[in-house]
């Protein structure tokens, strides 16, 4: 799925992003991608960084999945009874 990424860029950048996608035949949405998957891969190689470690780390939780579950189930329920006492 998409995101909308709203961010201030210099104009010249902007330019460049347009001059590229044209040159290349294809979207901006293109050209940011690939630059920004190079730019991650050059840093994970120059710094032996795993981008994806540091940024997804949900499957490593110090609590079991049925303790997670029993806790969500637990304020859901919670919020949904608070009303009718």
């Amino acid at each position: 799925m998409d995101k909308v990424l709203s961010a201030r860029v210099d104009e010249s950048v902007v330019s460049k992003i347009g001059a590229l996608a044209r040159e290349l035949h294809t979207t901006k949405k293109s050209v940011i991608e690939a630059a920004i998957k190079m730019f991650a891969a050059k840093i994970e190689e120059e710094q032996g960084v795993d981008l994806l470690d540091l940024t997804f780390g949900a499957w490593k939780r110090k609590e079991t999945p049925q303790a997670t579950v029993r806790r969500a189930r637990r304020a859901f329920s919670g919020s949904m009874t608070r009303h009718h006492r």
